[in-house]
């Protein structure tokens, strides 16, 4: 029996099956400089382009980091990485130093040089810029 595709119909017990084909229409339009490279790497896998596709997915999720299911982000990494910052710049300043020079210190190297907060692509462009 041969799968047909019963795309847009409404009768969810009739059954659904692949396109296939030499050339299938994709869903996905891709840069031709990127098609070319699929199609090469089909080529010498001896696959269709929709199989070539679907194989450099699956590759390319095996390797791609997981994605946390706790609804872990990527802003609370960063938090993250920056609490463990302060916490290893606090380790290595003077204790003896009053604690708003450490405090200074510390937000200087953790958000950088005041006249260079322009360039940092990380900071929202409307932030009014802080003077320390």
């Amino acid at each position: 029996m041969i799968a047909v595709s019963n795309f847009g119909n409404k009768d969810s017990t009739s059954p659904v099956g692949r396109r296939t084909g030499i050339d299938p229409v994709s869903a996905v339009r891709l840069p031709e400089r990127l098609t070319q490279a699929v199609d090469a790497w089909a080529e010498a896998h001896r696959l269709t382009r929709s199989d070539a596709i679907c194989k450099l997915i699956e590759l390319g999720l095996k390797i791609a980091p997981p994605v946390p299911a706790t609804g872990h982000s990527i802003a609370s990494d960063a938090t993250r990485i920056e609490e463990i910052a302060v916490h290893e710049i606090e380790a290595l300043l003077d204790p003896a130093l009053p604690a708003d020079e450490r405090e200074r210190r510390i937000r200087r190297l953790t958000e950088g040089p005041p006249e260079f907060s322009h360039e940092r692509v990380d900071l929202p462009r409307d932030l009014p810029k802080r003077r320390t």
